[in-house]
């Protein structure tokens, strides 16, 4: 199957409906928006490209993105989203790793083999015939270790994942919209298939990115609106709209994830803006769909449990299974299987065959799995703390840390020590920091051992352009 398909289906019942917008202006209906895909794929066709040639977009989030995208897959070939943050250099770096023979730019971006949106078209092809197993996407990690490697992600991935959002996550309507508030080529654009299926608008803010004051804006002007965001986004949003005295209108779901959120920032959220919040849990490897906690797990504060399962990722999606390697409520490094799940990276048979085991996704992430099925996670396992032969997982620390009214945003990473093996160490953003407050506050809610031996005050934690914390930058300051 491919999955543009999809939009061909949706134009053939509803060509008249409303697509496409940018902020407030209509760009295409569905009928349009067929249309132009079908010519940018016959375009691609006139300049050589063939179904499983790779074909990136290098671009801030527009109309013009989901056209591509849609007409790269209408041609059978794959699209290598490249978040347009990155360097140029970065940029580069992906795209010849996946041999990307064209890359589709908007304004102010350049690439290899650049092209700016609107100049590859030609008269409409009908649709590319792909299987399930055929490529669709290449999606490349961040590469906060090291080079990042392309995870090869097929049609039949994109449709399994697009089946878990509406029994998992939030069913879908044609009076719905999705808004582009995060980067398009990451989570927020895997879910576009799912909203051109079900004939729900897309809008992408004239920004271009993310702007909080935006978003409520938009949100308040479309209707029952629903986007993905970072944690980091969430408490930014969370913050404008309590300056302006917002709550949210129109807003109907905001899927969160991609980071630790902390439980004080959610259980802010709710209270201020209602149970709007949805937290789901994947990788690149499995993109959105590992498990999900529902919008009631996430607003319950009735249920004797309701603490821990707000730290909880959650349970399983519809289309995987969920494992921990350890005893029933230890933890142990979380593994998953299912139709989501990748079949391997790009061109790094290593890195697949340490990855995938036996039909499983090995996570490399840490948690536990409770009787009821919720995952809590702990944290990467590469961040674990071992010190004086003891497990000391970072989200822990920082969890109690960021319930002192001082402190903004911490990361805890580990140090080398000859006596102990490693000593926690808190990078903390705040104001006021007083170090014997912060280790009483610490001592009040975890176990001494758990302590950070060290508070660093810092202006800013580093992060990459995904707003993930370069925990090895902190290590590298230590």
């Amino acid at each position: 199957m491919n999955i543009a398909g999809w939009l061909a289906r949706t134009a053939a019942t509803r060509g008249e409906t409303p697509a496409l917008l940018l902020g407030a202006d209509l760009v295409a209906s569905y009928g349009k928006f067929a249309e132009r895909a079908a010519r940018i794929a016959g375009g691609l066709r006139v300049h050589g490209i063939a179904p499983g040639d790779r074909v990136g977009i290098y671009a801030k989030n527009c109309p013009d993105y989901l056209i591509a995208m849609f007409g790269i897959w209408w041609a059978g070939a794959v699209a290598v989203p490249v978040n347009a943050k990155l360097h140029p250099k970065e940029a580069a770096f992906i795209l010849d790793d996946a041999g990307a023979t064209l890359c589709f730019v908007s304004d102010g971006l350049d690439a290899p083999n650049a092209v700016p949106f609107g100049t590859i078209t030609a008269d409409p092809i009908p649709l590319a015939s792909c299987d399930a197993s055929d490529l669709a996407w290449l999606f490349y990690t961040s590469g906060t270790t090291g080079k990042p490697k392309g995870v090869q992600i097929t049609h039949g991935m994109i449709a399994a994942t697009s089946t878990c959002y509406p029994i998992d996550v939030d069913p879908v309507s044609p009076d719905d919209a999705a808004l582009y508030a995060a980067p398009m080529s990451h989570g927020a654009g895997i879910y576009a298939p799912i909203h051109v299926r079900m004939g729900a608008r897309h809008i992408a803010p004239a920004s271009g990115g993310f702007d909080p004051a935006e978003v409520l804006a938009l949100s308040k002007a479309h209707g029952p609106t629903s986007m993905f965001m970072a944690p980091t986004m969430v408490r930014r949003l969370l913050d404008e709209a309590k300056a302006c005295g917002e709550v949210g209108h129109g807003i109907k779901t905001i899927v969160y994830g991609g980071g630790p959120m902390y439980r004080a920032d959610i259980e802010d959220a709710v209270a201020w803006m209602g149970p709007k919040f949805v937290q789901i849990y994947g990788q690149g490897e499995c993109p959105m769909a590992i498990t999900a906690l529902s919008r009631a797990d996430v607003a319950d504060r009735t249920h004797p449990r309701w603490g821990a399962r707000l730290l909880s990722v959650g349970r399983a999606q519809s289309l995987v299974e969920v494992k921990v390697d350890a005893a029933p409520g230890e933890i142990g490094e979380i593994m998953v299987k299912g139709a989501p799940v990748m079949p391997g990276y790009w061109q790094n048979s290593d890195a697949t065959q340490k990855t995938l085991k036996e039909g499983w996704l090995m996570t490399g992430d840490v948690g536990m799995l409770d009787e009821d099925g919720y995952l809590t996670l702990q944290d990467r396992s590469k961040d674990v703390i071992i010190s004086g032969g003891s497990n000391i997982y970072p989200r822990e620390v920082e969890e109690a840390l960021l319930t002192h009214p001082s402190v903004v945003e911490v990361s805890v990473v580990g140090r080398p020590s000859a006596e102990w093996g490693e000593d926690v160490v808190a990078f903390v953003v705040g104001s006021d920091l007083d170090e014997a407050a912060l280790d009483a506050h610490c001592l009040s809610q975890i176990a001494r051992f758990k302590r950070p031996k060290a508070y660093i005050a810092v202006a800013e934690l580093p992060k990459n352009n995904y707003g993930k914390v370069l925990k090895t930058e902190l290590r590298k300051r230590l």
